[in-house]
């Protein structure tokens, strides 16, 4: 039967549960089967950045021998480091420290006077395993003589820092007054690292 000898009731109706059909498909089409195709899309996803996870998992377990060598090497060298830093007699050891340092120095840079260690935290870092040992030190130098006395000295130690430096004539200085215009009294405060073993 064809729809052009159907009455017009008939047709209204049909075209009616033909609206319907659509529309009951279209909302299932949404609420059922588009959700799906969201969650599906989302599992993909996040079975992807597991993957990646994985994958980065993965190289990670096959870089542990280079990761346990650079730990022994950087764990040797901070030994190293360590086992120079501040202990025992604190005030002989920057003694002798800046003295040995100074070799190449000698003639050029004077340096008399070193006060006694003040201990103190770093604070610079929370929970800083070291704590630090102050001394003030004094003496007479060149202007470069002294900058490169304290950049080789500095890149020599890495667990001293100097700092607070301080320069006048050393012919104005009443602590180490001399004939030579050219030379600097200097003064500056050495902060050093001190060794974990020491009490």
């Amino acid at each position: 039967m064809s729809i052009k000898k159907l009455t017009a009731d008939k047709r209204n109706k049909l075209i009616i549960v033909a609206s319907a059909t659509v529309v009951i498909a279209v909302g299932l089409w949404f609420t059922l089967i588009e959700s799906q195709n969201a969650s599906i899309a989302k599992l993909a996803n996040r079975n992807a950045e597991e993957k990646q996870k994985l994958e980065s998992a993965r190289r990670l377990l096959a870089s542990k021998p280079e990761i346990d060598r650079r730990l022994e090497k950087v764990s040797t060298k901070l030994t190293s480091i360590e086992q120079e830093m501040v202990k025992g007699d604190m005030y002989d050891w920057v003694i002798q420290t800046v003295k040995t340092f100074k070799g190449p120095y000698r003639d050029r840079i004077e340096i008399p006077n070193f006060s006694r260690e003040v201990l103190g935290d770093v604070l610079m870092f929370p929970k800083f395993p070291y704590r630090s040992a102050l001394y003030n030190i004094r003496g007479t130098a060149y202007y470069h003589d002294l900058g490169r006395f304290i950049a080789d000295f500095e890149n020599r130690f890495p667990f001293i820092r100097i700092q607070n430096l301080e320069l006048e004539p050393a012919a104005n200085s009443s602590a180490t007054a001399t004939e030579d215009v050219e030379k600097l009294a200097f003064k500056f405060e050495v902060v050093a690292l001190v060794s974990p073993t020491q009490p």
